[in-house]
């Protein structure tokens, strides 16, 4: 296996980047970012908050970011492969459909019933997979049907998409002190982190959150190498089988650390967003998880940036999570 540097990302292949993502045809949305104090939010920190809505994106997740660029650099009419939990694969089936591309998106059998119907609503083949096998049947369709792999979270041009993100978090606070994002893969962490630390932003902290039961970054880290695992958590698109290795190494160079919530902290997450009026998924809300339950070290007095990656949960299941 080659060896993968962070070396490649620089402040200028991000700022093109975010040039494609904020010109590219699918519509990518510069989403709102509002103040804590402005929500019926609970806080029990001092502190100065703004939340990042990624849940009001295209497709209703950050994932658009990533798969704008990716596809921006891809020959149009390919026939692509790739795998998800969902949001990856929604944004995916949505650039597969305005492009013209033949996809297939590989999905957990955990993997939330709603998505895959949305997935499929756009001309998209879904195919179901224990966790662990979900690579195994990537191979099989790239060495049998001659498809292209896009991968959800360790690919270069989708960190560079994602990055768009922080770039569009430092217009509004161009020093934040704290900045809080959900970790699967590691794509999403990786490139705001890179963004925002390559931006100049040498004393931002920028921290990681991880379900307890699908730790591998934090695994990773602690190990100092890309690690697998059987990830198992209700916040399925951050329960990834193993950390990407590119993700790996841009959060080596430029996040503080990983902190891990449970799964009940982010059930009650969900709830509390839900009753405030905002619409977060399992996988959205581990950021806000991470800070009412004080994981987050030293906010007091600060200014810090929470990100809600994602609101794609369904009605029923939406329900399971009101008290």
């Amino acid at each position: 296996m080659c060896e993968v540097s962070a070396d490649p990302v620089t402040l200028d292949m991000l700022k093109e980047a975010r040039e494609t993502v904020r010109s590219s045809p699918l519509g990518v949305i510069n989403t709102p970012m509002i103040a804590w104090r402005q929500t019926t939010l609970p806080l029990s920190i001092d502190c100065n908050i703004h939340i990042k809505l990624e849940n009001m994106q295209r497709t209703g997740s950050f994932k658009i970011r990533g798969v704008a660029n990716q596809f921006a650099r891809r020959p149009a009419g390919g026939r692509f492969v790739t795998m998800s939990a969902g949001n990856y694969g929604k944004s995916f089936a949505y650039a597969s459909k305005h492009f013209g591309s033949k996809g297939k998106v590989v999905m957990p059998e955990t993997a939330p019933e709603n998505k895959s119907i949305f997935i499929q609503s756009l001309g998209v083949e879904v195919e179901r997979a224990p966790t662990s096998c979900l690579i195994n049947v990537v191979n099989r369709c790239v060495q049998e049907d001659n498809m292209t792999f896009l991968h959800s979270f360790d690919d270069l041009d989708l960190i560079a998409g994602h990055a768009s993100l922080g770039m569009e978090v430092l217009e509004v606070m161009p020093e934040p002190d704290v900045v809080v994002v959900c970790c699967g893969g590691g794509g999403l962490l990786a490139g705001v982190a890179a963004a925002i630390k390559l931006s100049g932003c040498s004393k931002t902290k920028i921290y990681g959150v991880e379900p307890e039961g699908a730790c591998t970054m934090y695994k990773s880290l602690i190990e100092k190498k890309p690690v697998e695992m059987d990830s198992k958590s209700i916040a399925s698109g951050l329960a990834p089988p193993f950390a990407g290795r590119l993700p790996y190494q841009l959060c080596q160079r430029y996040v503080e650390g990983i902190v891990l919530v449970s799964d009940e902290e982010i059930e009650a997450a969900v709830s509390t967003l839900y009753r405030s009026g905002l619409v977060v998924e399992p996988s959205g809300s581990a950021a806000f998880a991470a800070i009412v339950n004080n994981k987050i070290p030293e906010l007091e007095g600060k200014d810090v940036v929470c990100i809600l990656t994602g609101g794609n949960i369904g009605k029923a299941e939406l329900v399971n999570f009101q008290d």
